[in-house]
């Protein structure tokens, strides 16, 4: 019931929710160029990154979508902070800061954690499914 009543704290109002998703909407999930760049235009280079960095997405977002067992903390912590270290390296900037927001959450003020979980893995979701279709064209 708390989580719920968490969950709907974070709401934005109607207009901030609109000018907010033009935002989300107009970046790409993945920064092609600064991806070339990290690759120095090896096009294989970038597949073969691509392709790790989607089954640790899958990893990570499979393991911080479980219930939180007391203790665990940390791990959660040390699982966003990784997650948000590897999507800034192949260009996933906008997964990259909803990992940091949950791993601020996590490793501070708990009220927020809920919300900024579901932002996480929203953010996961549609970061994969681009790297999928990305890897389809290959």
């Amino acid at each position: 019931m708390a989580i719920a009543a968490e969950m709907s704290s974070c709401k934005k109002a109607p207009s901030e929710e609109a000018t907010s998703e033009r935002a989300c909407a107009a970046e790409p999930a993945i920064d092609l160029v600064h991806l070339s760049h990290q690759t120095l235009g090896d096009s294989s280079l970038e597949t073969e990154l691509l392709a790790l960095f989607n089954r640790q997405a899958w990893q990570i977002g499979t393991q911080l979508a479980g219930p939180q067992r007391s203790g665990e903390t940390k791990q959660r912590g040390d699982l966003a902070h990784m997650l948000t270290g590897s999507a800034r390296a192949v260009g996933a900037f906008k997964l990259a800061r909803a990992a940091a927001d949950y791993e601020n959450s996590v490793r501070g003020d708990a009220n927020d954690r809920a919300c900024k979980l579901q932002t996480l893995e929203t953010a996961i979701e549609e970061t994969r499914t681009t790297i999928a279709a990305m890897l389809e064209r290959v």
